[in-house]
């Protein structure tokens, strides 16, 4: 599943940093990983990871063997974009990657309905609830990534907020 970049941020964009991004959807049970191209413009669903301190190893080499420039972790926030568990969860998810990444900057990047546009896209593909289980979260990861990339290209900088490596992941 490739996710196209919307008309409105190619049409009168801006430029975009080029350079392969990973994108990641912190779940309690799995994590979901994207990556976009060297141009920062598509992103694409890469893998789905157990959940679990080896996750953000695997990360660390996904990061390093991409080449990465960056990598995006969703921060899940509310409607009314406050915090719960799930966002302090990221951001400490974020804080421990950031120092296994170094120097590649980890940031994070609001989440919100990544999880539902990802299970509507491949419903509408044809998969039923049961086949989208274990792919979901690629998906959502691709969402957010793409929806950084594009607010990139129509801001003209990148981005969420930088994760501080030499800061507490919760403030």
């Amino acid at each position: 599943m490739l996710l196209r970049p919307s008309q409105a941020g190619v049409q009168g964009s801006r430029p975009v940093r080029q350079g392969v991004r990973l994108a990641v959807d912190v779940g309690s049970v799995r994590v979901g990983v994207a990556r976009s191209d060297p141009g920062g413009i598509l992103a694409s669903p890469l893998a789905v990871l157990s959940s679990g301190p080896a996750d953000r190893d695997e990360l660390a080499r996904l990061a390093a063997s991409a080449d990465a420039i960056e990598v995006i972790v969703g921060l899940p926030t509310s409607l009314s974009g406050r915090e719960g568990p799930a966002a302090h969860g990221a951001r400490s998810f974020a804080a421990d990657l950031a120092g296994r990444v170094a120097p590649i900057p980890v940031r994070l990047v609001d989440e919100r309905f990544t999880t539902t546009q990802a299970h509507d896209a491949l419903r509408r593909g044809g998969r039923d609830s049961r086949a989208r289980r274990g792919v979901v979260d690629a998906a959502a990861a691709a969402v957010l990534l793409q929806s950084a990339l594009d607010a990139e290209r129509a801001a003209g900088y990148p981005p969420g907020q930088l994760v501080d490596t030499n800061r507490e992941a919760d403030r």
